[in-house]
């Protein structure tokens, strides 16, 4: 990076042709939600006055500062939201503004990476939020493109809402693959040079060559802690670019009477893109499916009706090598040179830097309000574990142990200690784990904590036993612990009367017992509903946040619901589950059908029975609304 004392406050706007023209009468719209997951931001630089920011809680700790972290993340928020007439004017100034940090400072200036998991949780939070367009200007590099489940649920989540998420390619100049930019559904963008040819450390990637759109990357202007203006390049400082020009595509639906379609604008960026015309002097595959073309982008919006803008396949681009004499353009994109930028030198690119095997990182070159939302309610499933937050917790239970039995971390040691001592069980940071990975912290609080600590106890006690394998957590999200380990969690407070522990054959001997019901007691029953059980428990697994997930999980504890359901499909099993937003509902609440679809499979001519459930989740804890439905389909 490199400070610039001289510049032009509009040099990124003239890296663009044809914005002008998108910016007439449109400077974006507080209709328009932009969310950028990054690094703190210095909202108090003089480019964000009078921009419609909203910070969010994330398990980024700390403020901004001057650190790698909030200089990466000023910068690609002034490029979206700088205000006209300041430092750096953004190029979707109006739009509204959604501030996630996923990366903290650290005290010697690095940044502090941020999981998988973490990154999952962001995009999340900020979908829940009402981001229309997401922007990670960050990735992991990965062999494979493969990740964490929850992160591709998060990710299938936008596309489910129409939510566009767009991130960076990446900085390693390889035909290789960063996380999230590989996971389908996501708009990846790579850099280019001065000249319109790919910068040399961006990457591309057979996973990017449909839906990988290169946009300006070289000397970005844009703001730096303490009211500093800097320029930066690389595919961190291209992504927003993107980004702002998709949000003002949708502002311009908006304008005439249509409905925002983001997955639409993604379709028309990819579509108008410059395809690749280089008669062999390039590899065609590092221009992944094109470069931004903005009159073409805008020209098939305003033509609405003329093409299909929100397919669940996005409109499929021409293969960057393909022969496309017909429609294609130079390679070198026409740029109106910025003179008061001109003469700065671009940073120096480093080779694999913001890259780690263990988190997202930055994907820089290497080179150095809407309404307030109430409290997050959560419905989570897992396994129950401890921790001890830090050595020093650890060691006052060594000290404070019966000597011969003061090992902390054999689990019989441990319980015969918090049995005699049960004051000693708030001392420990009880957690969720899927997987054996920590997800949750759960704090007790209020009148009945120590109940709640005698739950989790014995909870725990059966977990060790083999008597519990899952348990359930509604409750309040209510700030964040850190582990031994040094992750860090979001904190339940959890609602006691929603907090059930159980282990899969018992509930449903106990099940089948109760029930007075020849066809649930068939020889085959108690295999089904283990079957549908372990399907929620495993198969649709999720971190309970959202209305849909909470209601899915809900139904799982719910069990003599199921009981009911498998009565009435003898003979047959679980093929799907779906979760959608009922039409219909109650005053204030939020209610979600559960319709899952059992097939015969030993004929399958027979019709299928669809049964159908609602769930209101509008409380911490979730209530079935009405009686199952059932009905057949083929």
């Amino acid at each position: 990076m490199e400070e610039s004392t001289t510049h032009d406050s509009l040099a990124n706007h003239g890296l663009l042709p044809g914005l002008a023209a998108l910016l007439e009468g449109n400077a974006g719209c507080a209709d328009i939600c932009i969310a950028v997951l990054d690094g703190p931001v210095d909202t108090s630089h003089p480019c964000f006055a009078g921009a419609n920011l909203q910070l969010l809680d994330t398990l980024a700790t700390g403020s901004s500062g001057n650190g790698r972290a909030s200089q990466h993340g000023t910068h690609v928020a002034s490029i979206i939201f700088g205000q006209p007439g300041s430092p750096v004017t953004g190029l979707a100034p109006r739009c509204r503004g959604l501030i996630l940090p996923i990366f903290a400072d650290r005290a010697d200036g690095a940044l502090t990476q941020c999981t998988q998991l973490d990154l999952a949780r962001a995009i999340t939070q900020a979908v829940e939020h009402g981001a229309h367009i997401i922007n990670v200007s960050g990735g992991e590099l990965s062999d494979s493109g493969a990740a964490d489940g929850l992160l591709q649920k998060a990710i299938q989540l936008c596309h489910e809402r129409n939510v566009l998420l767009v991130a960076a390619a990446g900085n390693d100049g390889c035909d290789c693959l960063h996380i999230p930019a590989s996971i389908e559904y996501t708009l990846v963008v790579g850099a280019l040079d001065r000249q319109g040819a790919p910068m040399p450390n961006s990457n591309w990637g057979e996973a990017y060559r449909a839906r990988g759109i290169m946009a300006p990357g070289t000397d970005i202007l844009g703001a730096a802690p303490a009211g500093r203006v800097l320029v930066n390049s690389g595919t961190s400082f291209a992504t927003p670019i993107v980004s702002a020009i998709a949000a003002l595509l949708l502002c311009r639906q908006h304008q005439h009477g249509d409905r925002p379609d983001p997955r639409g604008v993604c379709s028309a960026l990819l579509q108008s893109a410059t395809r690749c015309n280089t008669n062999g002097e390039l590899d065609c595959r590092r221009l992944l499916t094109g470069t931004l073309n903005v009159p073409g982008a805008t020209q098939l919006i305003l033509l609405k009706g003329k093409i299909e803008m929100s397919d669940d396949t996005v409109i499929e681009a021409s293969p960057a090598n393909a022969d496309t004499s017909a429609q294609a353009h130079p390679l070198s994109v026409p740029m109106r040179e910025t003179p008061s930028l001109a003469n700065l030198a671009a940073p120096s690119g480093a080779t694999r830097q913001g890259i780690s095997a263990s988190g997202i990182d930055a994907s820089d070159c290497g080179c150095g309000g809407g309404a307030a939302k109430g409290p997050t309610l959560v419905y989570a499933l897992g396994n129950l574990g401890i921790d001890f937050g830090s050595e020093a917790r650890h060691d006052s239970f060594v000290q404070a142990m019966p000597p011969g039995r003061n090992n902390p971390d054999d689990p019989q040691q441990l319980i015969e200690f918090l049995r005699a001592k049960p004051y000693f069980r708030q001392s420990l940071t009880w957690t969720v784990n899927l997987d054996a990975t920590p997800i949750y912290a759960i704090v007790p609080v209020g009148p009945y904590a120590d109940l709640t600590y005698e739950l989790l106890f014995e909870a725990f006690v059966g977990t060790i036993d083999g008597k519990v394998v899952m348990n359930s957590f509604p409750g309040v999200i209510a700030g964040a612990a850190r582990l031994m380990s040094g992750q860090v969690v979001p904190v339940i407070q959890p609602a006691i009367r929603g907090m059930f522990s159980w282990n899969v054959p018992e509930l449903i001997s106990s099940l089948m017992a109760a029930q007075d019901n020849q066809e649930l007691n068939s020889d085959n029953t108690g295999a089904r509903l283990e079957n549908f059980l372990n399907r929620i428990y495993y198969d649709f697994r999720n971190l309970g946040v959202t209305g849909m997930d909470r209601a899915l999980n809900f139904s799982a504890t719910n069990a003599m619901q199921a009981a009911e359901m498998l009565a009435k499909t003898t003979g047959m099993q679980l093929d799907t589950i779906v979760v959608q937003q009922s039409p219909v509902c109650r005053p204030g609440s939020e209610c979600y059908d559960i319709i899952m679809t059992f097939f015969n499979p030993e004929n399958l001519q027979v019709a299928n029975t669809v049964a159908r459930f609602a769930v209101d989740v509008s409380d911490v804890i979730p209530v079935s609304v009405g009686p199952v439905r059932y009905w057949s389909q083929r």
